[in-house]
This record gives structure tokens, sequence and C-alpha cells, in this order.
């Protein structure tokens, strides 16, 4: 296999991995979520408005916002460009490693513990890390 079969094949596959790990850290926040429910009192709390947090219509959209990114992601990650699809996922990586470091923060020290909690903020993290470090280790295109 010469050299350019060989880098366009791991082109190809740093794509591929990258949406994997977006898609991955989407689906992780979503199972997150779905087990938060089965806390003793959640479901209960939500529907009488009780929750820490009072969810309101902006704070809804924000959170629609923050996980419209890595669906988004996972597609974007396919087919922008060689140059600018690294940047974006550096950036957009970034972001997010920052945003699941400090939630990974909250569940240890500002929130009631909860193993699961914590479980699930520490993959976030990883998923997001490994799109940073992939996205970092990008392989070059010979000329």
């Amino acid at each position: 296999m010469n050299s350019n079969t060989k880098n366009a094949r791991n082109l190809v596959d740093v794509r591929i991995i990258i949406s994997a790990l977006w898609a991955a850290r989407m689906l992780s926040s979503l199972h997150g979520d779905v087990v938060r429910f089965f806390q003793p009192g959640m479901l209960k709390e939500m529907i009488a408005g009780t929750t820490a947090v009072q969810v309101t219509n902006e704070l809804l959209l924000i959170m629609s916002i923050l996980m419209a990114v890595p669906i988004l992601m996972s597609f974007l990650s396919l087919v922008l460009k060689e140059k600018t699809n690294r940047r974006v996922n550096l950036i957009t990586g970034i972001f997010f490693v920052m945003f699941d470091l400090a939630y990974l923060c909250g569940t240890l020290f500002l929130w009631s513990f909860s193993a699961s909690e914590t479980f699930w903020a520490v993959m976030y993290l990883v998923f997001v890390a490994l799109v940073v470090w992939y996205a970092w280790k990008w392989p070059e295109r010979e000329a």
C-alpha cells in the first residue's frame, strides 16, 4: 500500500472515529438523563416543579442547543473539508471538555453525590477529550 492510499484511509478513519465519538457523547447524555429519572422522587419533583433548578423555556432552549451540537458535529465530522473539520472539532471539543469538566466538578462537589451521575459525567468527558485528541493528531496529507 503506497503512502497516499494509506494516508487517505487514515483521513477517512479519523472522520468516522470522531463522528462516532460525538454520537457516543450524545447517546451517553441521553442515557444519563434517563437514569436520572429513576432516582427516587425525581419524577415527583419534576411534576411538582420543585427541582433544585427551575425549568424555564430559556433553560430548555439552552439544553436543546447543547444536545443538538454533538448531533450536528457527528454529521459535520463526516462532510466538512479536512482543515475546517479539524478546527471545528478542536474548538467545539475544547468547549465541551470545559463544559463537561465543570459538570463533573458539580457532581463531585456541589450537588448531592450520585455515583451514576458521576459515572456519566466522566463518560461525557472521556468522549469529548477523545474528540480533541483525534482532531489534534489529525494526519497530515502529503502534497
